[in-house]
């Protein structure tokens, strides 16, 4: 199940705010930080957390890279984010209302949560949401 990662939060906010449903911003370094690179390659594309994803969420990349090039307007954008939300390390995944208020920030252990410790890990945020 391919799932769509949108690069910009005000596109991914509108899109909750029309289908109901929260927006994970997923803080990355996709080119250097192993874990973030094991999350999009084990845990993202995995059975539950997709299904789970499709349903509840609107998946939003930001992302840091070391040697990849990006537009500087997303890069500027990125980074306004990631000061706004104190993000200090990779990969930092916070969930969102579709309002843009700030749940929380899903707590996972980097090295080898499984999908369904993920899903499990965005629920109990998702929890603390109105719904």
């Amino acid at each position: 199940a391919d799932l769509t990662w949108l690069t910009e939060l005000p596109k991914a906010q509108a899109q909750a705010k029309a289908e109901g449903k929260l927006v994970l911003m997923d803080f990355t370094g996709s080119d250097f930080c192993s874990s973030c690179i094991r999350l999009h390659k084990e845990v993202f594309p995995a059975k539950e957390f997709a299904a789970f994803a499709k349903e509840r969420l609107v998946l939003v990349e930001l992302d840091f890279p070391q040697k990849k090039q990006q537009p500087d307007a997303l890069k500027a954008a990125n980074e306004a984010l990631a000061k706004e939300f104190k993000v200090d390390g990779y990969p930092t995944l916070i969930l969102l209302a579709a309002d843009g208020k700030k749940l929380g920030e899903v707590e996972f252990d980097v090295f080898d949560a499984s999908a369904k410790e993920m899903v499990a890990a965005i629920e109990k945020v998702a929890k603390q949401a109105k719904p």
